[in-house]
């Protein structure tokens, strides 16, 4: 109910804002769900999973000493839940997530990470579906699964950030298979804002970024994501996310909004990018954030590995590492 009365109140007060004759028959009123959808407005806040990485390592470990910091400034935060491979059935899995969401009014982050040749160039995370028509298949279950319950969906990071090791046919077919993930979503889950992943301020230009982000569908997505797993601060994504905004004017004829990954910014970047030490949760999930963010967002959970590298070491990509995570809660 809460919901429905927001989702009201919200069609009245985008009623107001039509120009003065527009209508159901009007050119200048809203003609698409994608273009009237407000997953914001439709829930009290962002979801909490209780089954996250450190919500289940601190149920698991009442005893330990860390514990109770990690499930009080880590699991007790909003974040984005990853689906790939390891989802199993990815209808049920991305249902029942969102579902439990939907059901306490609040709004899930989801990440779609199973992209054929998945982190080809940096290949601490590679897999992902076995052809562009499995992962076409992959991709329309998930975005079934979500339906009309609102959500926020960032598809396949690192996939535009580095092109150094694929050739110009398999930059047409990954382009391809994001332009073909964007209209699923629009198609099939209007109530859903996506978003596109832009890397971060260290990896390639603005212009080029943008360059990318439109070979990939950008004008057809709600926006685009920027530092997911790693270091960079606020203000340095601030800055790359407007300048990519920029580039995206001048050279394509529109912008989009942008979110921040913050759940490990708050000690900045050190150099590294793969379990560098010393690092610190940033901001909390949030709306807005100031710069020109529209959110922040805790995008990679704290504590879990990049890989088989820095203080992770011997360890696999997605694996929570309660000593790092209680390290970064206190930025050491």
């Amino acid at each position: 109910m809460r919901r429905l009365l927001r989702t009201l109140a919200a069609s009245a007060f985008a009623c107001l804002l039509l120009p003065l004759g527009a209508g159901p028959g009007n050119a200048t009123a809203p003609t698409t769900a994608a273009a009237q959808a407000d997953p914001i407005g439709m829930t009290s806040g962002f979801y909490t999973d209780p089954s996250s990485g450190p919500a289940a390592w601190a149920a698991a470990n009442p005893g330990d000493g860390r514990a109770a910091a990690i499930r009080d400034n880590i699991a007790s935060r909003p974040m984005a839940r990853w689906f790939g491979a390891w989802s199993g059935d990815i209808g049920a899995a991305v249902g029942s997530y969102v579902g439990a969401a939907d059901a306490a009014d609040k709004l899930p982050l989801l990440i779609a990470y199973n992209i054929p040749g998945r982190d080809a160039c940096g290949g601490h995370s590679g897999g992902g579906a076995g052809t562009p028509a499995a992962y076409q298949a992959w991709i329309s279950a998930f975005a079934s699964a979500i339906g009309s319950r609102p959500a926020l969906v960032v598809i396949e990071p690192d996939s535009l950030g580095d092109f150094s090791c694929l050739s110009q046919a398999r930059i047409a077919e990954r382009n391809g298979m994001l332009r073909g993930a964007l209209a699923q979503f629009r198609d099939r889950a209007p109530n859903t804002w996506t978003y596109l992943d832009a890397g971060n301020p260290a990896w390639i230009g603005a212009a080029t970024m943008a360059q990318h982000l439109d070979g990939a569908g950008a004008r057809e997505a709600h926006g685009f994501s920027l530092n997911i797993s790693n270091y960079f601060t606020t203000g340095e994504n601030t800055a790359y996310g407007n300048a990519i905004s920029s580039a995206l004017s001048a050279s394509y004829g529109y912008t989009k909004p942008y979110v921040v990954d913050t759940s490990r910014n708050g000690n900045g970047a050190n150099g590294g990018w793969c379990n560098p030490g010393g690092r610190r949760i940033g901001a909390v999930s949030q709306t807005g954030g100031g710069g020109g963010a529209e959110m922040l967002l805790w995008l990679k959970t704290p504590g879990e590995s990049d890989g088989d590298c820095g203080v992770g070491g011997g360890s696999a990509a997605g694996q929570f590492l309660p000593e790092v995570a209680y390290k970064m809660i206190f930025g050491y």
